[in-house]
């Protein structure tokens, strides 16, 4: 039996900042859970930390380009990828497909073909072992995060959170290791407000009060991270 879309996690690799949101967008509204990284060195600190089922993968990169970072992903590890160039030449798919990729999509294409492709792909992929049971609990130095319960613990004691450090620590502990945009944070924060939505500056405050509940030096932060031209990120132990 296949998987459930809903429990597939795909993890987009692109350096154009537009094209990551889109695709990020197109798929979560698809019902798969999506994370990104701007280029292969940001793609390698995801996958120390997380187990994803398909990579999408541009070939066209700074630093290390698509097509190398498919050959050593290859070696190590059997998760399908999906390379996106905008070259389509026979001999690019070629040296696509002979670094280990899955399949091979030019740009521009349309989400629609994409999508398709990435569920052809999945339907091949041998069925994965039964992974282990997500943490319940996060663990930021002295401080506890109870996933299921919504609540922080810093050694015996409830840490109280207003209802936005709330939904702050729900956003995060979701995605792990995963830098997210103030763009996003706002519009997370936006479904559960009724009225005027929050700023980008709002949502800097609210970082700021909820790491002087996490961080032992709040202004040099260990656990909620500031990752420059990402957003921010939670890095548990």
């Amino acid at each position: 039996m296949a998987a459930d879309v809903n429990d597939l996690h795909l993890l987009i690799v692109d350096d154009d900042e537009r094209i990551r949101g889109l695709l990020q967008k197109f798929l979560a509204r698809n019902g798969f859970w999506v994370s990104a990284a701007r280029d292969a060195a940001h793609a390698r600190r995801l996958l120390s930390g997380l187990d994803f089922d398909l990579i999408v993968l541009d070939v066209m990169m700074p630093g290390e380009d698509g097509i190398s970072f498919a050959r050593s992903l290859r070696a190590e590890r059997a998760t399908p990828i999906l390379l996106l160039t905008a070259k389509g030449e026979t001999s690019d798919r070629i040296a696509g497909l002979e670094a280990g990729a899955d399949d091979y999509l030019s740009k521009p294409f349309e989400p629609k073909e994409l999508l398709l492709r990435i569920n052809a792909i999945l339907r091949r992929a041998p069925p994965a072992p039964p992974a282990e049971a997500p943490p319940k609990v996060i663990t930021l130095g002295p401080v506890r995060y109870d996933l299921e319960r919504g609540e922080m613990w810093r050694g015996d004691d409830l840490v109280r959170l207003t209802a936005t450090e709330a939904q702050l620590m729900r956003i995060f502990s979701a995605r792990p290791g995963a830098p997210i945009s103030r763009g996003e944070l706002v519009e997370e924060l936006g479904r559960d407000k009724a009225g005027e939505a929050p700023q980008d500056r709002a949502v800097d405050v609210q970082i700021t009060r909820l790491r002087r509940k996490i961080e032992d030096d709040p202004r040099q932060p260990r656990y909620l991270q500031t990752v420059r031209g990402s957003g921010y990120m939670l890095a548990p132990d």
